[in-house]
């Protein structure tokens, strides 16, 4: 059974940090992007960074480059989401996601309808 699941969100002041982790099991690890995903109440869900497991190529959305790290551990098939300098425009619920590379070039990473297998969310909140 592929599962996903994120954990590390919750409440945090402005210009503070959180580190989300996404744990995946019941698929093969290195053959898949794991894409960080999030969606604010009324909004579009939308991408916030991308690393390939196999060779680990990341990617970023433009509004959250130099503040989010993304990195994983292959050993433990899990991928992080380092979030620094947070700000309350970054409030929402966090999902990691997992697709097949083959299936979806990196240049496409933030197309989120296409990925196949999500997790159930974190929510991250900042106060200003």
């Amino acid at each position: 059974e592929v599962q996903l699941v994120e954990s590390g969100g919750g409440l945090v002041q402005a210009g503070g940090s959180l580190r989300l982790s996404c744990a995946a099991s019941g698929f093969t690890f290195d053959d898949y992007r794991i894409g960080w995903f999030r969606q604010a109440p009324g909004k579009e869900r939308e991408g916030v960074s991308c690393i390939s497991s196999s060779d680990g190529s990341t990617y970023y959305a433009d509004f959250v480059k130099s503040r989010f790290t993304i990195s994983s551990d292959n050993a433990k098939n899990t991928v992080y989401l380092q979030m620094n300098s947070l700000k309350p425009e970054d409030t929402a619920v966090y999902y990691c996601a997992a697709v097949r590379s083959k299936y979806l070039g990196g240049h496409a990473w933030y197309r989120y309808r296409l990925y196949d297998y999500w997790g159930q969310g974190t929510q991250v909140t900042v106060s200003s």
